[in-house]
């Protein structure tokens, strides 16, 4: 942990809750989930077999029709997951390595409806993008000795654009998991920002002229 907010992160899932990262841009909600979550696997922590990836594919601009399988199209989704394997792994093969050992599983929001995730780490990245009946869809997945982590930011909501025009489920949803006691909600600040001082510069902009949403 490179802050006190991620340390938080550290000792809370080392003590077994499940989590809600929220907050600023830059924080590493997305780096930790996902190194816990392969961690775990890895070391065959409480019998954790598979870490399943899930996000929606609402994408910020339409980008046009996309060409190819299924499988082709969502891998435009899954390039942030790829470069953060390569980082911890040294390696840049590593997210397809981890893919094809069945360690790692990527899902889309579109497809759960129907699956049991048991044994799993189940990371729900950039939740803010998912309507509460997707968030409610995906938590409901979640079988025997599972964990579930969300993870996102509510200022980089991308479905009240013009073009979706959807509510975003996330303030509801975290209403919801503040009363449940295997839940610990963290929330990170503009002090937790790890990516860049760049980064951190323009959020800290961005707040001190109160611009809280960016769509």
């Amino acid at each position: 942990p490179l802050t006190y907010t991620q340390g938080q992160v550290f000792e809370s899932y080392n003590m077994g809750n499940n989590l809600l990262l929220h907050g600023c841009a830059g924080t590493g909600k997305t780096f930790l989930s996902t190194y816990l979550g392969v961690r775990d696997v890895l070391e065959k922590t409480e019998g954790k077999r598979q870490v399943i990836i899930v996000r929606s594919v609402v994408p910020t601009r339409d980008m046009g029709f996309l060409p190819g399988s299924m499988i082709e199209k969502q891998r435009v989704y899954e390039t942030p997951y790829r470069a953060l394997m390569s980082d911890m792994f040294n390696r840049g093969d590593a997210y397809d390595m981890l893919k094809q050992k069945g360690i790692i599983q990527f899902e889309t929001t579109s497809f759960v409806r129907g699956q049991t995730w048991d044994n799993a780490i189940v990371i729900v990245d950039e939740c803010q993008n998912l309507s509460f009946q997707e968030l409610h869809s995906v938590i409901t997945r979640v079988g025997e000795n599972s964990r579930i982590v969300f993870a996102g930011d509510g200022k980089q909501d991308d479905l009240t654009s013009e073009r979706y025009k959807e509510e975003t489920g996330l303030n509801k949803f975290r209403n919801i998991l503040s009363n449940m006691g295997s839940f610990d909600i963290i929330d990170f600040t503009t002090d937790d920002i790890v990516r860049s001082g760049l980064v951190r510069e323009y959020i800290e902009a961005c707040e001190s002229l109160n611009t809280n949403n960016l769509n």
